[in-house]
């Protein structure tokens, strides 16, 4: 049988050079807030003939107004403060007169209040959702001899999804010159879900042969378990990955954000699920915590 709980130790050498590596990309980088949350206007447009976003910038400045420009795909995204009519219209008629016909693909325009209220509203969907899972999977698991272990596992293994996505969306935004916004919590609260899910699907099949009896040993009852779902959780996430990177590849500016979360997410919480929940579920259940530097042995 293939040892992958075996493989513990490099596993969480592996999770804490990319935790550590997203923590300081988003101490040193930071996440840049969009509109949603720091209020503006963003006017989406594009041109029949191709531009540049550093032109466009240049024409935006000599209109009068300041403000960030960027490029996907061929269109261009143009975040400015918030807008009246009246300087939207004439922003357009400006540039059109420059680089010729646009077409107006989009444009949001948040006030200060509902981008603050937004924010908090955000915060609270993420908290809600990782104490709901604690508290289902904690209920879910409760005829094992420790079901708040399960809970709490599944929990940390999301945290780390959540802190890598961060972390190398900070970077894309860097690099990019990307922002936050709805779309990017929705992407966001999508990866819990998935990696939830993969979560599961690994702790109900240790639960199964623990129920069975297959080992005296919790660690070969969860390599078993491993090696029983590797293929299935690697088969869904390949899958998965083949839809949204065609949203990356082909999809507009405006799901940007939410496609590139899931892209990473999907690969974070596949990681996760597999080589990170059910090892600390092993090293807790032994109450060992040596555990995650010694390799274990498969004893039955």
């Amino acid at each position: 049988m293939f040892n992958i709980i075996g493989k513990r130790p490099v596993f969480f050498i592996i999770t804490a050079v990319l935790l550590s590596g997203s923590a300081i990309a988003l101490a040193v980088l930071g996440l840049e807030p969009g509109i949603d949350f720091s209020s503006g206007s963003i006017t989406t447009l594009s041109f029949e003939q191709a531009v540049e976003a550093t032109d466009v910038e240049d024409e935006l400045t000599a209109l009068g107004f300041s403000g960030r420009v960027d490029e996907w795909q061929g269109d261009i995204a143009i975040h400015t403060v918030r807008l009246t009519p009246a300087e939207k219209t004439g922003i357009e008629e400006g540039l059109e007169a420059k680089f010729g016909p646009a077409e107006e693909m989009g444009f949001e325009s948040v006030d200060p209040v509902i981008a603050e209220e937004t924010a908090r509203t955000a915060g609270i969907a993420v908290g809600v959702s990782a104490v709901g899972i604690l508290i289902y999977l904690t209920w879910a698991f409760r005829r094992m001899p420790k079901p708040l272990h399960y809970g709490v596992c599944a929990v940390i293994a999301l945290v780390h999804d959540l802190v890598v996505v961060l972390g190398i969306f900070s970077i894309l935004g860097g690099v990019f010159n990307w922002e936050i916004n709805l779309m990017f919590i929705t992407g966001i609260l999508a990866v819990i879900g998935y990696s939830v899910n993969n979560t599961v699907v690994v702790f109900d099949r240790i639960r199964e042969n623990v129920q069975r009896g297959i080992s005296p040993s919790f660690n070969v009852v969860i390599n078993t378990s491993l090696v029983e779902t590797l293929s299935r959780s690697l088969n869904t996430s390949l899958t998965t990955l083949a839809v949204v990177l065609a949203l990356v590849l082909f999809v507009g500016v405006s799901i940007q954000n939410f496609a590139v979360v899931l892209l990473i997410g999907v690969i974070a919480g596949t990681y996760s699920s597999l080589f990170i929940a059910p090892m600390i579920l092993a090293v807790w259940e032994k109450g060992n915590w040596r555990g995650f530097i010694q390799r274990p042995t498969l004893t039955t």
